[in-house]
């Protein structure tokens, strides 16, 4: 499994980039952030996804682990594939997909060319229910119950894990930002990210 790749950009045209490394040239589907960035600065790395289907084999780059990891959420919905997927990456960003996702923000979602109604309330349902699913397995703790009564914490902590981060993370971040006097889902979601990490 290829899950990275650093080198010298050799074209990028369409949303695809040819990056080579050791003198080989891996041609890789990019999300719209990452070919922005390999098509301006003529090198740079992708963390990829190999999708190897019936009728081929496709390599797919993005700029983050965590971008990464949205993707491989989208295209484990059903009727979402790979290409997709990249699609709905390059729409937006992606703490706006996450925003979108945790308030149910059909119409929103679905602002993204070539994405239609259903399959934006699939995503939605889906990927809410897998996270949820995710936060039960993690077990609860007085920190999440503490928090749980409220519509925008809980919104914004769904929005964190679909980005990637555990839940223990998401919720000392989400309080940390609600300490911080953020309101609103939105506020509260970009304060947690800058200090996430």
């Amino acid at each position: 499994m290829i899950g990275y790749i650093k080198g010298n950009v050799l074209n990028a045209t369409d949303g695809v980039v040819l990056l080579e490394n050791n003198g080989v040239g891996y041609e890789i589907i990019c999300s719209a952030s990452v070919f922005q960035k390999l098509a301006s600065d003529k090198k740079g790395e992708v963390y990829t996804y190999l999708a190897v289907r019936e009728d081929g084999v496709s390599l797919f780059g993005f700029e983050s682990l965590e971008e990464k990891a949205m993707f491989l959420k989208l295209i484990s919905v059903s009727g979402v594939g790979p290409k997709m997927g990249i699609t709905v990456l390059s729409g937006m960003k992606l703490s706006d997909l996450a925003i979108k996702i945790a308030t149910s923000d059909v119409k929103g979602l679905s602002k993204v060319k070539g994405l239609g109604k259903k399959t934006a309330e699939r995503i939605i349902l889906e990927l809410r229910e897998k996270i949820g699913q995710d936060m039960t397995e993690q077990g609860e703790d007085s920190a999440v119950e503490e928090i749980v009564n409220d519509a925008d914490m809980d919104d914004a902590i769904i929005a964190l894990m679909s980005l990637g981060f555990t839940k223990t993370e998401c919720v000392s971040a989400v309080k940390g930002a609600k300490q911080a006097g953020a309101v609103g889902v939105e506020k509260i979601i970009a304060y947690a990210i800058k200090n996430i990490k």
